[in-house]
């Protein structure tokens, strides 16, 4: 599968709201993904964290949240209904967790039920269609960002239903519990301010915890966008005698629908210096014109605030589609500053917002105002710059979805990060074998080196030895023909046996010239032609003249399949065995017996000379021995029963040569 294929499936699971479906995706990923992708896939998620908005999370008083009854046990159904008044396209539907600080962990979502399902439905319709349904399984704890659920549908409510809840951080009973509720229908949060239906069982009427905060527009994070040059907010003194007022040319007329109101930063310091709701005006009215004195002016919002609980970091109000160009926001009653032992009546904003089919008209459009003090680094036009103490201000629906987007890359980040380090771990493992490896090579390499010079060197000795073996055997055994057949020609009786044995000498002389000129030839063994029985049959009749032999082979088929020069050495070893017989023993009987099979070659010579004496026994000749050596068999000396002397030789071809030798 290919990185793309895969990255587009993850992407669409990303958008279906199953954590669960995008964990197995993400490990599926690790799992799949070269090293270079991992890689490739960890700087995309860190470059993509770097451009989303933030969690920086509210301070202060305010409202909570909404809270069901408490339970002693987690199975248990409990539902919150909000009625959108009216049938209406929906895209998008969004969850907002209430934030629990714990001391050990941090932040985290509080009350999140474990298992529920989301229904939809219209008025005639009060049983509706499930959305989307989740279960412990989809692991959507922890968490702190809203969960996004995408969908396609028209309806007039929307229910949220449990089948196990979560328990409680602060002492451990079961209740369902969410900071805001959102429903979109593309940039419209249609069920701001709706009707919120919960079950009869609920508990006493709190001041921070109540149904209407479900849909009061005020969730529990600041606007950081993590991008953007920061503006820091518009705050000014009101003046006591005439009505103070802010206005704003739009530049063209528009059908305004909403507006956005970002209460004025507060101090990050801990504790903070100023109450939540500081420089918010408790009263004011926002008009709208098409004409710059505003004549015919209309009433757009009635902005009044009864109490801390009503006000939040984005104040958002609707009323119906209006064209207007011109906008005045007066203010009635002020924030009243009470610190220091002196009271200023103050007001003051961060951004307003006034929103045309989604868009906010309002940016970057000039301010006016006749604030009785204005501080000079906190202009009017800080109003309409699109920007807060964070930075960029987004759209509602972009800013929610890039902090779930963050929630979702924050939890694959980890799986990809573990994956890299235990490839990375595995990586430095095989880096280690291989630089063993290496070092065993070095040094292998150097024994090779060193073994291979010993061979050549023993190669050179066995060559030289050779050398002189077959001079000493070869050689030998001709002078020696030579020499027997001139001594018998001088006992010949008449002319003619000593013209055929001069023939004969002249034969073996020049078979022995021949010999010193081709005789390195045989250390080439594949290109010596040797018939193994043959020359030892030509062998015995010109060295054994006077001798009575007889010869017998077993096995001439194994022999040829003998190497050459292996063959070759017996032969040599078999003319040497007859010259120290002739030479030595005074036999008159010769004895040849050759077996050969397979496994295993033996050649045995007895003759019925003098035998062994007391002070050779089982001594055998040096050059038999030498010949041994070099073909890698075993030679023996012995006397025979019958009187005489038997030179046996064993070899074993199949055997390594080094082998051999030990036989």
């Amino acid at each position: 599968m290919h990185l793309t294929h895969l990255l587009v499936i993850y992407s669409a699971l990303l958008l279906t709201g199953s954590e669960s479906a995008m964990n197995a995706q993400a490990t599926t990923l690790s799992e799949t993904l070269s090293l270079n992708q991992l890689e490739e896939r960890l700087e995309r998620i860190d470059a993509e964290l770097g451009q989303l908005a933030k969690f920086s999370l509210r301070g202060g008083m305010g409202a909570i949240s909404y809270r069901s009854a408490r339970h002693s046990t987690p199975e248990q159904t409990e539902w919150v209904q909000i009625d959108l008044d009216q049938t209406i396209d929906i895209d998008q539907i969004v969850l907002v967790p209430t934030i629990w600080h714990n001391a050990t962990i941090g932040y985290r979502a509080d009350g999140f039920p474990l298992q529920f399902r989301i229904l939809a439905g219209t008025e005639k319709d009060k049983t509706g269609s499930v959305i989307a349904a989740f279960d412990e399984t989809d692991h959507l704890l922890p968490r702190i960002a809203p969960l996004i659920v995408p969908c396609a549908i028209t309806a007039s409510w929307v229910r949220i239903e449990t089948s196990l809840l979560s328990p409680a951080a602060f002492d451990g009973k079961y209740n369902l519990e969410l900071a805001e509720i959102m429903i979109f229908s593309g940039e419209e949060n249609i069920a701001l301010r709706k009707s919120v239906q919960t079950p009869s069982q609920r508990q006493a009427p709190s001041l921070v915890r109540r149904p209407e905060f479900l849909v009061d527009g005020h969730l529990p994070y600041l606007m950081h966008a993590g991008k953007g040059e920061k503006s820091i907010a518009f705050i000014g003194e009101v003046a006591p005698q005439e009505p103070t007022r802010l206005t704003i040319d739009l530049g063209a007329t528009y059908s305004l629908n909403r507006i956005h109101l970002h209460s004025v930063e507060l101090s990050d310091t801990v504790p903070q210096s100023h109450p939540t709701d500081f420089g918010l005006p408790r009263r004011m009215i926002i008009e709208g014109a098409n004409t710059p004195d505003f004549s015919h002016a209309i009433q757009l919002v009635d902005s009044h605030f009864k109490s801390i609980f009503e006000s939040g970091p984005i104040i958002i109000k609707t009323f119906p589609d209006t064209p207007c160009r011109y906008i005045r926001a007066t203010i009635v009653t002020p924030y009243i500053q009470t610190e220091y032992h002196a009271s200023r009546a103050l007001a003051g904003f961060a951004e307003i917002e006034f929103f045309s089919n989604g868009r906010n008209v309002a940016l970057n459009q000039p301010v006016q105002g006749n604030f009785k003090q204005d501080i000079i680094s906190r202009s009017y036009q800080a109003l309409t710059d699109g920007r807060n103490i964070y930075g960029q201000i987004l759209p509602i629906r972009a800013w929610i979805n890039e902090l779930a987007q963050r929630h979702d890359l924050e939890v694959e980040r980890p799986l990809i990060a573990e994956e890299l380090n235990v490839r990375y771990a595995h990586q430095k493992t095989q880096l280690k074998w291989v630089s063993w490896l290496a070092a065993l090579m070095a040094v292998g390499i150097g024994f090779t080196i060193l073994i291979d010079r010993i061979l050549q060197v023993r190669k050179i000795l066995q060559v030289k030895e050779r050398f002189a073996a077959d001079l000493h055997d070869e050689l030998g055994a001709n002078i020696h023909t030579i020499e027997m057949l001139n001594e018998i020609s001088r006992d010949a009786d008449s002319q003619d046996e000593r013209d055929v044995l001069s023939d004969r000498i002249s034969q073996v002389t020049a078979r022995t010239a021949t010999s010193i000129r081709h005789f390195t030839n045989r250390l080439e063994a594949d290109t010596l032609p040797i018939g193994l029985v043959d020359d030892m049959q030509r062998a015995t009749e010109r060295i054994a003249t006077n001798i009575e032999y007889d010869i017998s082979v077993e096995g001439a088929d194994s022999l040829s399949h003998l190497k050459p020069l292996i063959r070759a050495d017996l032969f040599l070893f078999y003319k040497e065995s007859l010259i120290n017989i002739i030479r030595h023993s005074g036999a008159t009987k010769l004895c040849t017996r050759l077996e050969a099979s397979a496994k295993e070659v033996r050649l045995s010579i007895s003759d019925n000379g003098i035998g062994i004496t007391d002070s050779t026994e089982g001594e055998t000749p040096a050059a038999l021995k030498r010949r041994a050596r070099l073909i890698g068999a075993k030679v023996t000396t012995e006397s025979s029963t019958s009187g005489g002397t038997t030179i046996t030789l064993i070899l074993r071809p199949r055997r390594p040569y080094l082998l051999r030798k030990r036989l």
